[in-house]
């Protein structure tokens, strides 16, 4: 809002034109009334004898215009055309002026004792913080950095993400030995008796399958006897197949000390062992490594897995209500709430923020001042004469204006001086 109202303030070219020709006029009429002012009193000032006094004042005020005509008029072209010694300075000096203005922001505007002690005493964190808590500020950000991110991911590459995602995922998943890595996590797992909750998972749903596929189990069973065994006696053996299988499976199930189980664990615990320590296992494993690495389902997950995310991100970014910009928001506001209120945090952000300014500042403030100093190199000298009388022209016509009232005084006072004078020598 502030931004606005200042841009508001600001005149453009249009505006400042018409006032500097507004300006120009009533100088320049002022030189007009002067010098008629000036012809008829010079004309009846043997008649009225007061009128010498008006003459005075109108030849002051001419003298008066004319030279500060000259003078404002010198800064910008040459008066009427003449090519006159120490005139069109701006034109003339525009190079000089361009690299004394860069000079002068350089080590005025940019020394650290002005940039850091601004920064110090305005406590950026706590006003950018003031500002991000506030909803509607959060929504514009989390607006803004939606669009951006998703020109971003419509810039970017589908084959150069992907070959990316494939060089990562060979570099730090294909790369190192898996043997000793799957085996250490492994051997943790069964520390801790995390397989216990696999084997559950599997004695259940083997339950749940016997319990609901008698009759595939008997024909499992049947299949393997031989065929002259009679047809009754196949259905007792598959019966009682699937009983002691089902009765097998629900006492492992209720016993955590089962022999079965105590036997998978040491069975788990002895290959962890040798994925990380038994060469031939570890050379095992690296072959079927490498047979995955060959395999073409290696870049067709690359581009699967950056096509599921770039969709994802694009339909959370295209969607103000969507988890991730709703995440986002809220991130947001918290930090702004943060920054707002925690003194230590804010205190942490605003020497950051300081010291990256001083290191920027320290190194990069000739490169920054050079910016003003070649964008005026580069300005043509009539348009730069035409934007420095727009943003000072108006003011020097004041000048104009002043010298014709100062000429006025001034003649009436160096004649009224002389005329004393005079009379007083005659008297004597």
């Amino acid at each position: 809002m502030e931004t606005a109202a200042i841009t508001r303030a600001v005149p453009g070219d249009a505006e400042r034109r018409i006032a500097l020709r507004r300006m120009k006029r009533v100088a320049t009429s002022l030189l007009a009334v002067a010098a008629v002012v000036f012809a008829a009193s010079f004309a009846l000032q043997d008649e009225i004898a007061w009128m010498g006094y008006v003459r005075a004042a109108a030849e002051g005020a001419m003298v008066g215009a004319i030279a500060d005509w000259f003078a404002v008029t010198a800064l910008f072209r040459h008066p009427l055309g003449l090519p006159i010694p120490h005139t069109a300075i701006i034109p003339r000096r525009k190079d000089e002026i361009g690299a004394s203005l860069g000079a002068f922001v350089e080590h005025e505007f940019l020394s650290d004792e002005v940039v850091l002690g601004k920064l110090r005493s305005i406590g950026i964190s706590r006003r950018v913080g003031g500002w991000l808590a506030a909803p509607e500020n959060a929504e514009r950000v989390t607006a803004e950095a939606s669009v951006a991110a998703r020109g971003v991911l419509t810039m970017l590459g589908d084959d150069d993400v992907e070959d990316v995602i494939e060089r990562l995922a060979r570099r730090h998943l294909f790369e190192p030995e898996w043997g000793p890595a799957i085996g250490r996590i492994g051997a943790q797992l069964v520390a801790a008796d995390q397989q216990r909750a696999a084997v559950d998972a599997v004695l259940e749903k083997a339950e749940s399958w016997l319990a609901g596929h008698p009759e595939a189990f008997g024909r499992m069973v049947s299949e393997r006897l031989p065929r002259w065994v009679p047809g009754f006696v196949d259905r007792l053996v598959d019966d009682r197949a699937h009983r002691e299988v089902l009765a097998f499976v629900r006492a492992v199930r209720a016993d955590d000390a089962h022999p079965l189980r105590l036997a998978i664990d040491r069975y788990l615990a002895e290959l962890a062992d040798d994925l990380q320590h038994d060469p031939a296992m570890i050379a095992r494993v690296e072959r079927l490594k490498a047979e995955l690495l060959a395999s073409p389902r290696v870049r067709e997950f690359a581009g699967e897995a950056w096509a599921a995310v770039k969709a994802t991100l694009v339909d959370g970014l295209a969607d103000p209500s969507s988890e991730l910009r709703t995440g986002l928001r809220a991130a947001i506001v918290e930090v702004g709430t943060r920054l707002a209120t925690d003194d230590a945090l804010a205190a942490k952000v605003d020497d950051w923020v300081t010291d990256a300014a001083a290191y920027v500042v320290r190194n990069y403030r000739h490169e920054i001042a050079g910016v003003i100093t070649e964008t005026v190199e580069r300005w043509d000298p009539r348009e730069t004469t035409e934007k420095l009388e727009l943003q000072v022209g108006r003011d020097l016509q004041f000048i104009r204006i002043n010298g014709t009232v100062v000429g006025a005084l001034a003649g009436v006072a160096i004649y009224a001086v002389a005329t004393g004078v005079h009379a007083l020598a005659i008297s004597m």
